[in-house]
């Protein structure tokens, strides 16, 4: 059912792109159908629980954009070597999740900016963050519940602002102010800085009474005069079967590499970047991490996962009208998943 919505939607859009690009399809809950010019328009169209499907292309989110109802949002995906031949969904700014948004979900975007939940103390439960590449998650109050982040690249160091929730599968900066989570089957690949006096404090992970485990940590060089630089930070955390280099000392016995290069590791480690380029499957001599930490262990990380939306193959779009009026467009999907 869902399925046939989707396409339902995207049939709409092309049956009006005669003459405007980037048509944006919202599908409300009951099944119905409307077509806007802009996010903005978009969102304030939607009715709660609706989903807004978003093309390949640019799109602009103001920051006085500020979403307030139950919303999913469905791009095309952030990977260039997508099948699409609109390129990928990439929406430039943050995306503010504010009072009444409970329950919405962002798919598939590439995200100049953050998401960013909970302003003036609101309490923002049960988003959904998957198969992104953001800047960072923003939690601004502890009142927020169960933030899932799944299967995302995270650019910059992530803020959980006291609240719980759970991050998974993800390859990401660092992250800091997570209280009762779960951490698990990540690559983190950064220290965050915090000033002290002169020097620094650097953490890689800081969160309290959190579970942490199965991750690898393969944090860069830190700097130079800091005189506290730690892996995990925090108290009451339940830690167990993380990988990293021996030299680095953690609560629980590790699982490590010994000294090896990290480019002897993975297949592709390219400078640790946080990017679709790097490769994070183990090499043959170090294959059985593979099952244990990192990305691709427990639920595992589709390297070819696409959000659940039509897929645009090929298209053609007759230059002018026929002889009664009518517009020709020919086109060509292949359907997502729907989960």
């Amino acid at each position: 059912m869902k399925r046939m919505i989707i396409l339902t939607a995207i049939a709409v859009v092309l049956g009006m792109a005669s003459a405007v690009a980037q048509q944006i399809a919202v599908v409300s809950e009951s099944g119905e159908t409307n077509v806007y010019r802009t996010i903005e328009a978009a969102i304030n169209g939607a009715h709660p629980g609706s989903v807004i499907y978003l093309p390949g292309g640019s799109i602009t989110l103001p920051d006085s954009v500020k979403v307030t109802k139950k919303i999913t949002f469905i791009g095309i995906g952030h990977k260039t070597e997508g099948e699409n031949v609109d390129g990928i969904t990439s929406i430039c700014g943050n995306i503010w999740l504010n009072e009444g948004s409970s329950g919405s979900a962002i798919i598939g975007c590439y995200i100049t900016g953050n998401v960013i939940i909970g302003e003036n103390d609101a309490e923002v439960n049960d988003i959904l963050i998957k198969y992104c590449n953001l800047n960072a998650v923003q939690i601004l109050n502890n009142h927020c519940k169960e933030t899932i982040v799944n299967q995302n690249y995270i650019r910059s160091t992530s803020d959980f602002g006291g609240s719980n929730g759970q991050i998974s599968h993800n390859i990401i900066s660092s992250l800091k102010n997570m209280e009762n989570g779960e951490i698990s089957y990540n690559i983190f690949l950064n220290y965050y800085r915090v000033p002290s006096g002169y020097s620094y404090h650097e953490y890689c992970v800081r969160v309290s009474a959190s579970t942490i485990h199965n991750n690898i940590f393969i944090p860069g060089n830190h700097y130079s005069s800091s005189w506290d630089c730690l892996i995990i930070s925090g108290s009451n955390n339940t830690i167990y079967s993380n990988l990293y280099k021996k030299e680095v000392s953690l609560e629980d016995e590790p699982l490590n590499v010994n000294n090896a290069d990290w480019n002897d590791v993975f297949i592709k480690f390219n400078s640790g970047s946080i990017s679709p380029n790097s490769n994070f499957h183990f090499k043959d001599e170090y294959k059985q991490y593979e099952s244990q930490v990192g990305i691709y262990a427990g639920d595992g990380f589709s390297d070819g996962a696409i959000p659940p939306a039509p897929y645009i193959v090929a298209k053609r779009i007759a230059e002018q009208t026929d002889a009664e009026g009518k517009l020709k467009v020919q086109i060509r999907v292949n359907a997502g998943p729907s989960n």
